[in-house]
């Protein structure tokens, strides 16, 4: 896309079906090395990528050239894939349907991505769904309860 310039950061957040706890320290990372993979591949940049047992959080710029919901079909999909292939114990394993997305300035980068980094202490104090909550709350994203967590 000629004349197009775009840098827009993605902070992205998607957990395994019914928040199984399937992604252990045996296979995070290298299902995060997976997964930037991905982005690269449809030509964005992962910036920065952490996991709980149950949900992942992705700080990534994306071309202008794909929607961010085919961004997440390919990722999820793709990576899926990958982990049936490569983890027998996992057969069961699944991605949510849905996924949370927000925008991020320049400004925020650096604290976005401390935020990633201290996700095993942040989740000493609160679950996933309260964490969702919170993002949620504070982008002032409407949401209805019996969808939250599919």
């Amino acid at each position: 896309m000629a004349g197009t310039y775009t840098r827009l950061y993605y902070h992205i957040v998607f957990s395994t079906k019914n928040r199984k706890r399937f992604i252990s320290e045996a296979v995070e990372e290298e299902l995060h090395k997976y997964i930037c993979g991905i982005v690269r591949g449809i030509g964005g940049i992962c910036v920065e990528i952490n996991s709980m047992p149950d949900h992942v959080h992705m700080l990534a710029i994306l071309p202008p050239k794909i929607s961010i919901s085919d961004a997440l079909r390919n990722i999820k999909a793709t990576s899926s894939k990958w982990i049936h292939e490569n983890n027998a114990d996992l057969a069961m394993f699944g991605w949510q349907d849905g996924y949370a997305a927000f925008t991020v300035s320049q400004s925020q980068v650096d604290s976005v991505m401390e935020y990633f980094r201290n996700q095993k202490h942040q989740h000493a104090e609160r679950d996933f769904r309260a964490e969702l909550v919170r993002l949620l709350d504070k982008q002032g994203v409407e949401y209805d309860e019996q969808y939250l967590l599919d």
